[in-house]
């Protein structure tokens, strides 16, 4: 698995708003970064990885909520759990897959064939799941889920910053 990515600069001396803005933009990245190939079936650690950023993300937007504007941070948090949803339903596909697979390398092949019809069941059905992910992790839509958190960043910085004072 992915290790979380260090958020640079941190403080402890600085607003609970600027950490907040700090860390949502990190997590936000990583999860983009996860989402190059996440549709190829033949890698399914990518599904994962994707899955864990998404995690990450919303339990940052959940802890830091609230440094943001309510509504925003509401629609916002809404899509990312969206994204989870949808790689969950993928990846549940994913590791049932590969662990029925593993179990047929050491089954007569006799006995491996309802498992092998199983499989095939589940190969189906990790197709449907990844259509339905498709539109999740397209790049228009992570670009809109991107400029809703980006919003929520710059109020965030915005709060932080005193009076009068440049950002």
């Amino acid at each position: 698995m992915a290790r979380a990515r260090e958020v640079a600069d941190l403080d402890c001396d600085e607003s609970f708003a600027l950490s907040a803005a700090r860390v949502v933009e990190v997590r936000l990245d990583e999860v983009i970064e996860h989402s190059r190939n996440v549709l190829d079936v033949k890698d399914i650690e990518r599904v994962h990885a994707m899955r864990v950023a998404t995690r990450r993300l919303r339990a940052a937007m959940e802890i830091f909520a609230p440094c943001f504007p309510r509504k925003r941070h509401r629609r916002a948090l809404r899509e990312v759990k969206a994204i989870a949803d949808a790689l969950g339903e993928r990846r549940d596909r994913d590791v049932a897959i590969e662990a029925l697979e593993r179990y047929l390398e050491g089954v007569p092949a006799a006995d491996g064939k309802g498992v092998d019809a199983l499989v095939v069941t589940l190969r189906a059905e990790q197709r449907h799941a990844n259509e339905a992910l498709a539109p999740f992790v397209d790049d228009g839509r992570l670009a809109e889920v991107r400029g809703m958190i980006d919003e929520l960043v710059e109020a965030a910085r915005m709060h932080a910053a005193p009076e009068g004072s440049p950002r």
